[in-house]
């Protein structure tokens, strides 16, 4: 079974001269039951561990997310996706040989993120009802962001804007979340990071992703040049027969 594609969400198939390009993968996880048998043989045992725990909602999910992660990737590299091994990067970021490659997943819907030479994080979240976006937006981000997050008509949609941008950023570090939490990242997208801080050495890039429903979603890439994004949707194809090599 391989992957497909919605007509690009994005820009153009191709990037300008100088501009790095970025496929983003938007991931219904709600899937049939063959889609999900399909997906979990090309799991590896540390994965079927994830997916075997004690919630079997989030079992199924994560068996989907986890098992198109290895068919793109796979697709990109060459490579049988259930021999792909995940590697650790220096901060325990988890990635593949030969792509930088980053996912996300909230409620029914997961991100990945795929690019070559270059390391990248996506987030993607469901919006938060605005009595416990206001809360949180007090506890975590910076005064003049919480500000803007309770003065605004949607404090839910404008929270949960703001947290995909600093769980990208974070992400593209490998980093820990609470080195984020006072990162200035309000302002019109794309946005230039010039200092994350304790993350590591900047700059970086940030941009909103075009995300359905009560989803928001986000992408950040380590360095200066700017990127440009594809974004598509995923889905199973049922023209092709899984080899069991």
């Amino acid at each position: 079974m391989t992957p497909d594609a919605a007509p690009d969400a994005g820009p153009g198939a191709g990037a300008a001269e100088g501009v790095d390009r970025i496929d983003v993968w938007l991931i219904p996880t709600d899937q049939p039951e063959p889609v999900v048998r399909a997906l979990r043989a090309l799991l590896d045992p540390a994965e079927l561990a994830r997916a075997d725990g004690p919630d079997p909602r989030f079992g199924r999910r994560f068996t989907v997310a986890h098992g198109a992660v290895r068919l793109l990737a796979g697709a990109r590299l060459g490579r049988d996706p259930a021999r792909l091994v995940w590697r650790r990067g220096p901060h325990g970021k988890p990635e593949f040989d030969g792509i930088a490659v980053n996912q996300s997943a909230s409620g029914a819907l997961a991100a990945v993120a795929l690019a070559e030479d270059r390391a990248v994080g996506v987030d993607v979240e469901e919006v938060r009802d605005a009595r416990a976006a206001v809360r949180l937006a007090r506890r975590y981000f910076p005064a003049a962001e919480a500000a803007s997050v309770e003065a605004d008509p949607l404090p839910a949609e404008r929270f949960t804007e703001l947290w995909c941008r600093r769980e990208a950023c974070v992400k593209a570090y490998g980093g820990r979340l609470v080195q984020g939490f006072g990162l200035p990242l309000a302002g019109p997208a794309p946005l230039l990071l010039a200092d994350p801080g304790a993350l590591g050495p900047g700059p970086c890039r940030i941009d909103d992703l075009p995300a359905p429903g009560p989803f928001r979603a986000a992408l950040a890439a380590v360095g200066a040049r700017p990127f440009q994004t594809r974004v598509r949707t995923w889905r199973m194809s049922n023209d092709h027969v899984m080899s069991d090599s």
